[in-house]
C-alpha cells in the first residue's frame, strides 16, 4: 500500500488513497519542504498577524522558493480558497510541510485556528479551519489546488464547533511504511464523557491511509483521564515512527495546568495510532515533581534515535519544554527534559536541567519561561546516535541582559553529554544571532530546526529594521563553530519579500 498509495483529502471530507504515478512526472521527490519539486529546499515564512484585503490579523504566508526562483504569498484571499480573509482570523498559526499526495512536490497545510465558520444561519467563532496547498513544478499559491477542512469536513464523525480551534497545531510526515499521515490539534474541544461534558479538554485528529479519527483521552488505550482545561493536542510533534501529543492543561491530582504528554505509535490498532505511554512529572523516572503552572508539554519535539544494536531510528528523542517550572521560589524560570522512547513505549530520561544545573550558561531568573518553545534533531539519522549528531535548542523569551528586559534568548544543548552545562551555549541578538537586542523582542518565541539548519524566529521585533518580524537560518555547524557560512535573514522589505507585515517568523 505504502508505494501505491497517496493521501488526498477530498473536498467533502474525509480521506481517499490515490496513485500518484499521474503527476510524478513533474515533480521529483527526495528534498525536504520542496514545493517546486526542483531538489532545491524552501523556505516558509508565516506571518498570522497580517493585514490582509484590509483585514487586520487575517494572516499569511510567504514562501521563498530556493535557488533564487521567487517569492509566492498565499493567504485566505489566494484564488481556490474556500473562504475569505476575516480580521483575526491567524492563518498561519501553525503550518506543516509533506507530501500529501505523493507527487514529489511538497504540499503545505496552513492552520486558521480562530477561523469563525459559518452554520445554519449562525458565526461558530474561532471553531477553526486547515488549508491544504499543494505543491506543483510552477511553485505553490496561484495556481496550486488548494483544499479548505473544518473539523466536521475533515472527519465526518466528528463536529464543527465554536471555540474548538480545529488547527491549532499541525503535525505531518510520512510513516516508517511510506504512508502520508496528518495530525491536527483541536485544544479547545469539548468531550463528552458518561453524561458530562467537560470544556476544552481537547482532541487530535488523525488521518493515515484511508483512515480519519479523532483520539482523546476516553479513546480506548489512551492515557489519563477527560478532564476540563486539559488543552489535549495542544503541541505536535511526530517522527517516522512516533506521535507526540502536548496536554499542557492537564491536571495532576488538584494542581492544575501541571501538564503531560501521550505518545502514540503510527501502526494502527483499533482504527487508530497506537497509544503507548502518557508522561507526566509525576511518573516513575522523570525528575521534578508536577506543580500547579508548570505547563509540562507546552511545546514538544520528537527526533529519530538509532540504537548501537540496529540499523534503523528504532527510538526517538522526546524534548518537553516546562515553562512555568519554578526554581525553588524563583517563579516561572522554566527548564526542560529529554527522554528516549522505544517501541514498546518504554521510556529513560536522558537528561532533565534548567538554568540552575551546574555549568549551564545563565542564571535562573523568574520569568525566563525557559522551555517555551524547544526543537531537538538528529542531525544525521544514517549511523548510530551519538551526543555528536543531537542538538536541542531551547528558547527563552523572558530572559533580559544586564540593561534590557525580555530580550529573550535561544538555548543550544547537546542533551546526550554526560553534564549538559560541557557544550551549551546561548544565542542573542547581537550575539550569534544579528540584530540588536531590544525590550520585549521575545527572541525564543518561535523555534525549528531540521538536520541542517536551525531556524529562530523573532515576530516581535522592536528593533527599527525588523519591526514587521525576522526568521534567522543559520547553519548547525556555524552554530558549532566549525563554520562560518553566516545566518540568512528573512525579512520584509528585504530579499525579494514586500515591505508590509506585522509578525512574519511566527512558528509554533
Amino acid at each position: 500500500m505504502a508505494a501505491l498509495a497517496g493521501l488526498l483529502l477530498a473536498t467533502t471530507g474525509g480521506l481517499t488513497l490515490t496513485s500518484p504515478q499521474a503527476a510524478a512526472a513533474t515533480c521529483t521527490a527526495g528534498t525536504a519542504n520542496d514545493f517546486n519539486g526542483d531538489g532545491v529546499g524552501d523556505t516558509v515564512l508565516a506571518d498570522p498577524e497580517a493585514t490582509v484585503n484590509g483585514a487586520k490579523r487575517a494572516g499569511l504566508v510567504r514562501v521563498v522558493l530556493g535557488g533564487g526562483k521567487g517569492v509566492s504569498e498565499i493567504s485566505q484571499a489566494t484564488t481556490g480558497m474556500s473562504a475569505a480573509p476575516e480580521a483575526g482570523d491567524g492563518f498561519g498559526t501553525s503550518y506543516t510541510v509533506y507530501d500529501a499526495d505523493q507527487d514529489g512536490c511538497s504540499d503545505l497545510v496552513v492552520g486558521t485556528p480562530y477561523e469563525d465558520v459559518a452554520s445554519g444561519g449562525t458565526q461558530l467563532v474561532d471553531a477553526g479551519a486547515i488549508y491544504v496547498i499543494h505543491g506543483t513544478a510552477a511553485g505553490i499559491g496561484a495556481g496550486s489546488t488548494i483544499e479548505g477542512y473544518t473539523q466536521g469536513s475533515f472527519d465526518s464523525a466528528s463536529t464543527t464547533e465554536a471555540y474548538d480551534w480545529f488547527g491549532q497545531a499541525l503535525k505531518a510526515g510520512t510513516t516508517a511504511s511510506g504512508v502520508p499521515y496528518l495530525a491536527i490539534g483541536v485544544p479547545g474541544e469539548n468531550v463528552p464523557v458518561d453524561g458530562t461534558t467537560y470544556s476544552d479538554a481537547g482532541v487530535f485528529e488523525y488521518a493515515q491511509g484511508g483512515t480519519t479519527v479523532a483520539v482523546s483521552q476516553n479513546s480506548a488505550g489512551v492515557a489519563g483521564t477527560v478532564e476540563a482545561n486539559d488543552r489535549y493536542g495542544y503541541s505536535l510533534a511526530g517522527t517516522n515512527r512516533y506521535l507526540a501529543v502536548g496536554n499542557p492543561g492537564e491536571a495532576a491530582g488538584d494542581l492544575e495546568f501541571a501538564g503531560g504528554v501521550a505518545i502514540f505509535s503510527h501502526t494502527l490498532s483499533g482504527g487508530m495510532p497506537t497509544p503507548l505511554v502518557g508522561l507526566g512529572q509525576n511518573d516513575t523516572g522523570i525528575a521534578g515533581a508536577a506543580e500547579a503552572g508548570d505547563r509540562f508539554g507546552e511545546s514538544i519535539s520528537l527526533t529519530g534515535y538509532r540504537p548501537s544494536d540496529q540499523t534503523y531510528n528504532s527510538d526517538a528523542l522526546l524534548a518537553v519544554g516546562i515553562p512555568g517550572e519554578d526554581i525553588g521560589t524563583t517563579a516561572d524560570a522554566g527548564g526542560t527534559l529529554v527522554l528516549r522512547i522505544q517501541p514498546s513505549g518504554a521510556y529513560t530520561q536522558i537528561a532533565a536541567f534548567d538554568n540552575s544545573v551546574a555549568d549551564v550558561e545563565g542564571d535562573a531568573v523568574a520569568g525566563d519561561f525557559m522551555g517555551q518553545r524547544v526543537a531537538i534533531v538528529n542531525t544525521d539519522t544514517s549511523v548510530v546516535t551519538t551526543t555528536a549528531t543531537i542538538r536541542l535548542a531551547v528558547g527563552e523569551p523572558g530572559k533580559d541582559t544586564s540593561t534590557v528586559k525580555d530580550v529573550g534568548a535561544v538555548h543550544i544543548f547537546r542533551p546526550l553529554d554526560t553534564a549538559i552545562g560541557t557544550n551549551d551555549k546561548v544565542l542573542t541578538r547581537g550575539s550569534g544571532l544579528p540584530g540588536a537586542p531590544t525590550a520585549r523582542d521575545y527572541t525564543g518565541l518561535a523555534l525549528a530546526a531540521g538536520s541542517t539548519y536551525l531556524y529562530t524566529g523573532v515576530p516581535y521585533s522592536k528593533e527599527s529594521a525588523t519591526s514587521k518580524g525576522v526568521l534567522y537560518v543559520q547553519p548547525w555547524t556555524d552554530v558549532d563553530g566549525t563554520t562560518s557560512t553566516g545566518v540568512t535573514s528573512y525579512q520584509p522589505g528585504s530579499g525579494g519579500l514586500p515591505d508590509v507585515g506585522a509578525a512574519l517568523g511566527a512558528m509554533r
